[in-house]
C-alpha cells in the first residue's frame, strides 16, 4: 500500500490550510494518508520537526511519499537528506528555501531553516520524483531564487501558481492532481 505523510507548515497543524481535505481524497484513492501533529508549531525547531516526521514514517521505501506544506517542504527535505532509503517522490506546496517580509519576531525562528544548508546530493538521491507549487504572490517566497534552486540542485518541476498566495486555502484541486502524477 502507498503510503503519504502530509507535513504542516508553521503555526499550521493537521487540521489547517488544505491538509483535512487532501487527507480525505487520497484515502477514497486508496492511499494510507497520515497528517502527523509536528511540535512547537509556533516555534518550529529543525532536530524536532525532523525526529517527529522520522518516527511517525519509520521504515521508508518506494511506496512511501510525501506532501509538505511551508516549513513542512524543509522538514521533509532534512528528513529525507538522511534517509537509508530512496522515496517514491514529494510534492512541495509553498515550498522555500528563502524566504521574505517576515515580522522581526519570525527571523529567529527562521534563520536556522534558512541558514543550515541541506545536502542537496544526499537529498536528490533519496527524494524520488519531486513537483514544487509556488504562487507568484506568496507574501513570504522569494520566487526567483527559490525557483532556481529547486530546478537546479534538486531537478524539481516547479509549478508556479497565479494568486495563489501562501496556499492557505481548504482546498486545491491543484495539490491532488500533481500529486497523483508522482504517485502513480
Amino acid at each position: 500500500m502507498k503510503r503519504v505523510f502530509i507535513i504542516h507548515g508553521w503555526g499550521g497543524s493537521p487540521e489547517t490550510d488544505f491538509l483535512i481535505w487532501l487527507r480525505k481524497e487520497l484515502e477514497k484513492k486508496g492511499f494510507l494518508a497520515e497528517t502527523p501533529k509536528m511540535p512547537d508549531t509556533e516555534t518550529p525547531v529543525i532536530e524536532k520537526w525532523v525526529q517527529t516526521l522520522a518516527e511517525a514514517v519509520g521504515r521508508i521505501d518506494e511506496n512511501t511519499y510525501f506532501i509538505g506544506h511551508s516549513i513542512g517542504c524543509q522538514a521533509i527535505m532534512r528528513y529525507l537528506q538522511n534517509a537509508r532509503k530512496k522515496a517514491g517522490g514529494a510534492l512541495f506546496v509553498a515550498g522555500w528555501f528563502n524566504l521574505e517580509n517576515l515580522e522581526q519576531s519570525e527571523i529567529k525562528t527562521a534563520e536556522p531553516w534558512i541558514k543550515n544548508i541541506i545536502d542537496f546530493k544526499k537529498l536528490k538521491k533519496n527524494i524520488g520524483r519531486l513537483t514544487v507549487l509556488i504562487s507568484d504572490n506568496d507574501p513570504f517566497d522569494c520566487l526567483d531564487k527559490n525557483t532556481k534552486i529547486f530546478k537546479e540542485k534538486l531537478n524539481a518541476n516547479v509549478i508556479v501558481k497565479h494568486n495563489a498566495g501562501h496556499f492557505n486555502d481548504s482546498k486545491y484541486d491543484l495539490i491532488l492532481k500533481e500529486f497523483l502524477k508522482i504517485a502513480r
